[in-house]
């Protein structure tokens, strides 16, 4: 039997999964919204059987919950579960760093500084979506550089929910937290070759972005409570 090649390309599931994603942490679709089928298979212009499948996914991935009566809606953010998802990404996230500043350093050296400047760019522009994009695209950059390909895959839940969480959070913020030093003295280790320092960072970057979202969040719900 001959297998078929493998798509490169995001499968039109994964499209629609990523737009409806983008509308939820962007704050168009907030948490209590309905999520109807028929009308994001209008808007997007295809059929109702991938906006299902994408529905079916984000559903299990705790994105979407029941709607009362029928249908889907925006869950809401569950901060315990925020913590932990943290504290699961702040050790694959280490993992990560360290492979890359060991594996690929030189690498890191050459492009790193590119995806820095386009944070910076994001950040200038107060674009939410331009933000999470380019923090994903480091991320993303330092999973292909660990050479594990277990990592991204790892990571996909991780990354949908981690897009809820920052947009909630960027959208609220005058003037959005600029973590780019941040980014950019990760990279300097990796690109340096210390694994043992990138880890390092990796992990409290990641568990200090896990305090500021999560006490930004409360102090907002405590607010709407009041």
């Amino acid at each position: 039997m001959k297998m078929k090649p493998l798509q490169v390309a995001p499968s039109l599931v994964e499209q629609v999964h990523e737009a409806i994603l983008a509308e939820i942490a962007s704050g168009k679709l907030p948490p209590g919204a309905r999520v109807i089928q028929e009308r994001i298979a209008q808007e997007l212009g295809i059929s109702r059987q991938p906006v299902q499948q994408a529905l079916t996914l984000l559903r299990k991935q705790g994105v979407l919950t029941d709607a009362p009566g029928r249908g889907l809606q925006v869950a809401p953010l569950d901060l315990d579960q925020v913590r932990h998802m943290y504290e699961v990404r702040s050790v694959i996230e280490g993992l990560a760093f360290r492979l890359a500043a060991e594996r690929n350093a030189a690498t890191a050296a050459k492009q790193g500084p590119a995806l820095i400047r386009t944070g910076r760019k994001a950040v200038a522009s107060g674009s939410v979506g331009e933000m999470i994009a380019a923090d994903m695209a480091l991320h993303e950059f330092i999973y292909a550089l660990s050479g594990n390909p277990m990592l991204a895959p790892s990571m996909e839940m991780h990354w949908t929910n981690t897009q809820r969480v920052m947009g909630e959070v960027l959208m609220r913020d005058e003037k959005p937290r600029d973590i780019w030093d941040q980014h950019e003295a990760l990279l300097e280790a990796v690109a340096a070759g210390d694994g043992e320092r990138a880890e390092h960072l990796a992990r409290d970057h990641i568990l200090e972005a896990a305090a500021f979202m999560i006490e930004r969040l409360r102090a907002e719900r405590e607010a709407q409570a009041a």
